[in-house]
């Protein structure tokens, strides 16, 4: 039987950073992709998670200081290159960090909390999407180093789940080869062997 979610499911794409334009979302719907970013499996009801909007000026200074760092960790950097950097967070309207938020708990390990972080950044861009926004999720470098990540606005502790870019698209976004997925799935048949 066809269902229209899984309909939209199965043709859900990321746009490309470049072509997300104004208007961004506005506050409300900023407020339904939140909430819906939240509903995911969160074992021991911990919020491993947190969201950082990038937006207007913040975008621009952002990447100032991205280019900053760039040249304070690799020297001078070409124009092109720096250019680049300073563009990072300013190419769509509006930037949404998904931020890893680890808890100290005996029961349920960091990693899970990551992956709930990871569900709570794929309800995002889909609340997005059903909104009619294009997304895309980036990390880079800046998000493997502390320095980067205090610039972002991070706690040490803090880690990048990833950045949603998204904006107003005018689609629809190219398609990329998908796996088969009877590739991907079989019946249990006991322990690994190796």
């Amino acid at each position: 039987m066809a269902s229209p979610i899984i309909d939209f499911l199965l043709t859900r794409n990321s746009a490309p950073i470049p072509d997300l334009k104004e208007p961004a979302p506005s506050d409300a719907e900023i407020a339904t992709m939140i909430a819906a970013a939240t509903r995911v499996p969160d074992h021991g009801r911990l919020e491993p998670w947190r969201f950082i909007l990038y937006r207007g000026d913040a975008r621009i200074e952002i990447g100032r200081k991205l280019a900053a760092l760039a040249e304070q960790r690799e020297g001078p950097l070409p124009e092109g290159r720096r250019n680049q950097e300073l563009a990072r967070f300013s190419r769509a309207p509006l930037v949404i960090g998904v931020v890893s938020v680890p808890k100290e708990n005996p029961k349920i390990p960091q990693w899970e909390m990551f992956l709930s972080g990871g569900m709570a950044a794929m309800n995002l861009m889909i609340a997005a999407n059903a909104l009619g926004y294009g997304t895309n999720m980036i990390s880079n470098w800046y998000s493997d180093v502390p320095e980067g990540r205090a610039v972002l606005g991070l706690a040490p502790q803090e880690r990048v789940v990833g950045f949603i870019h998204i904006g107003s698209y005018a689609g629809p976004a190219p398609e990329r080869p998908r796996p088969d997925p009877a590739r991907l799935y079989a019946d249990y048949s006991g322990p690994w062997a190796g």
